[in-house]
């Protein structure tokens, strides 16, 4: 189908500019009484309809068992003389948050020291708590912030905890729900960002001004460091304790794409002089620079999806003397960097498969130029991803890799050194008559679109489910999931993964070829993975089930209303749908870089061209769908996905809905939801598909 050739060609889309209009605007009032009775019902029928089955019960039992096994790996994180690692099981649902050391992690039985139950605090404080991290003061790592969340929400309490004692801080630094960023300066000092009443945040919803707080004193007391704009996105400020290099930083960011990087001195604040669209760091005497569009200095223009190195003191004075450390070209990105203690390490990707680099900076010893070596030991397939290193002291690296039929490999050792397996993954399904295969389909502009197929050897045509995400500058690589091995490859089914435009897979310019007005480039190429699916005879449009979240969600809502011709199923997960409303909803306004904003006429033109929520036409041959979203969800309002359902179930469309109460943005607050979630995809799937 062409890609101009629409639903609806030759019609435009009903309007609603601030949502007077809309006939299902209530179901936008999140904890409603009368909403959530709508949400009940219908999670009442879908719960009938696919989760009464035998087969419903193998696939959640099949997703638990995988995600409470105790043979997976307990990643790490070093901090200071400990390695910490979060865990949950059938036991411990909501989680442990424990450490232990190197020399007991070696072995197959460590000795974890627990410091939280998750489980235990939330029955204490009658809270349904979620686990969403800690910051943890450097270099002593004698004290944490903890993280909790109602429900799985992105807004968190924060907690002052003493990891010595194992105990909360009494009178600590403690702070109530909100959108917060925290950053230690010392034992009685933080930098602060929260919700402290009206003009406090931005349209995003995200901290506008940045405070140094002292301990025991109010937090609405605390000194203002630096305050942004309404309608920027967010602001915060960190201190870098690294000996010798202390620091303090206050980073301004305009939209999701641009920003201002400050140093602080004293009560100055003095602009690193870099794009304002590039992203950078210091650590210790070196500034990196990665770039997204070109950047011309002292008459050298750098390309976009360049990294760049200065040292930070000579920048700052002017001296802006750049080193090239990683060009991209046409089949190569770069995916990520990590510091250890001397040494940078480069995560690069050609054609979405991993290479890890490691650069070694002037100086110490190494010479007068950065040099450059490839990490050894590394596997030929698969995707590799540095899990943590030790940049304060040692150039200790930790290093996961694995493949779609590969099961994780975790190595440990020190950059110059030999790597060695630490711990293995089981393999959760079984790969035999499996194969991995990379093919390119030709989107309607001719550009050539990577994805990959996990299946039988031989093309059968049988039920097949694609998913992609294609937006922020985010790369899907290959990865192990035993939960798909299980319910979907193990069953028969193929698996793949579309690397459309809008993701990070070649880089910005892969990206910004799917941003805003160019948008529809990125269903274009879904939709010609698809049809290049069946031109192989991998599979049907009738067994061409498709997945996606978030932006991903998005997708499929575009598919649905755009493509319906050529799936069989759809599941959209915590999916953005209204694009005339989004930028009015919790985090949406930090989303219109991406997308545009829905009030300028001028982008509302190229918006609804593809809004899925404006899209709906009566007497299309929509798919069945699957709505799946959550109350808790902060972040993407659960009022795209209940609107849609609402709109779809009174065209008389087949059109499934579940709304988790708990679980935030991820859908999922503990394993048993997340297995449930699974389950629930799953089975509608192969029933649409198979059945």
């Amino acid at each position: 189908m062409n890609a101009a050739a629409g639903p609806g060609e030759g019609s435009k889309p009903e309007p609603h500019l601030d949502g007077s209009d809309d006939p299902y605007l209530w179901l936008e009032e999140v904890t409603d009484p009368t909403a959530l009775a709508w949400v009940r019902e219908r999670n009442e029928e879908t719960f009938a309809r696919f989760t009464t089955g035998a087969r419903f019960r193998e696939l959640r039992d099949a997703a638990r068992d995988v995600l409470d096994s105790d043979e997976r790996i307990p990643y790490v994180r070093r901090r200071g003389d400990y390695l910490y690692n979060f865990w949950q099981d059938a036991e411990h649902p909501r989680g442990l948050w424990r450490r232990t050391t190197l020399e007991s992690y070696r072995t197959d039985q460590p000795e974890w020291e627990v410091l939280i139950d998750i489980d235990a605090l939330a029955s204490a404080d009658g809270e349904s708590w979620v686990w969403k991290g800690a910051t943890m003061l450097r270099p002593s790592y004698a004290r944490a912030l903890v993280h909790l969340s109602r429900g799985g929400s992105d807004a968190t309490v924060i907690r002052e905890f003493d990891l010595t004692t194992r105990t909360f801080v009494e009178d600590g630094f403690n702070l109530p729900e909100a959108k917060t960023y925290v950053s230690w300066i010392d034992i009685d000092h933080l930098y602060v960002g929260t919700d402290l009443g009206p003009g406090s945040l931005t349209a995003s919803g995200y901290p506008r001004i940045a405070k140094r707080w002292r301990r025991g004193t109010p937090v609405s007391e605390a000194e203002t460091v630096f305050e942004g704009k309404p309608d920027d996105v967010s602001v915060y400020a960190v201190h870098d304790p690294t000996e010798g290099y202390e620091r303090d930083f206050v980073r301004r960011a305009i939209d999701f794409f641009t920003g201002e990087l400050y140093l602080r001195v004293g009560d100055e604040l003095r602009r690193i002089g870099v794009p304002l669209d590039a992203s950078a760091g210091v650590h210790r005497e070196w500034l990196i620079v990665r770039t997204r569009t070109p950047w011309t200095v002292n008459g050298v223009t750098y390309p976009g999806g360049a990294l760049l190195a200065a040292r930070f003191d000579d920048f700052l004075a002017g001296d802006v003397d750049l080193t090239v450390l990683f060009e991209p070209d046409p089949r190569t990105s770069l995916s990520y960097y990590a510091w250890t203690r001397n040494h940078l390490i480069l995560n690069t990707l050609t054609d979405v498969k991993s290479r890890l680099e490691v650069l070694t900076p002037p100086g110490d010893g190494a010479g007068p130029d950065w040099t450059r070596a490839r990490m050894p030991d590394m596997p030929e397939i698969g995707h590799a991803d540095i899990v943590s290193t030790d940049p304060d002291h040692s150039d200790e690296v930790f290093v996961n890799s694995s493949g779609f039929t590969e099961p994780a490999t975790l190595r440990y050792g020190h950059v110059g050194r030999p790597l060695q397996v630490l711990k293995r993954a089981p393999a959760f399904f079984d790969a035999s008559g499996l194969r991995v295969r990379q093919f390119f389909a030709t989107s309607d502009d001719g550009t050539r679109v990577p994805y990959f197929v996990v299946g039988p050897e031989v093309n059968n045509a049988g039920p097949t489910l694609l998913t992609g995400y294609g937006g922020f500058e985010l790369s899907l690589t290959p990865s192990y999931s035993g939960v798909i091995g299980r319910a979907w490859l193990e069953r028969g089914g193929t698996y793949v993964v579309a690397n459309i435009r809008g993701g990070g897979e070649y880089g910005p310019t892969w990206h910004q070829a799917a941003m805003r007005e160019h948008r529809l480039r990125a269903y274009e190429d879904f939709a010609a993975v698809a049809r290049d699916l069946v031109r192989q005879g991998i599979t049907t449009p009738k067994r061409l089930g498709i997945q996606g979240g978030s932006n991903g969600g998005l997708l499929m809502g575009v598919m649905l209303t755009r493509y319906p011709e050529l799936f069989g199923a759809v599941v959209a997960q915590v999916p953005l749908l209204d694009m005339k409303r989004y930028h009015r909803l919790l985090a949406g306004a930090s989303w219109m870089a991406e997308y545009g904003d829905p009030d300028d006429e001028n982008d509302w033109a190229f918006l609804r061209e593809y809004s899925p929520y404006h899209n709906v036409r009566p007497g299309r041959p929509y798919p069945p769908v699957l709505f799946i979203t959550s109350t808790r969800d902060d972040r993407v309002h659960p009022g795209h996905a209940r609107k849609m359902v609402a709109k779809l179930r009174d065209l008389g469309y087949d059109v499934a809905y579940y709304e988790n109460i708990e679980g935030g943005h991820g859908s999922a607050a503990d394993n048993e939801q997340l297995a449930f979630k699974n389950a629930l995809a799953m089975e509608f799937l192969w029933r649409r598909l198979t059945d």
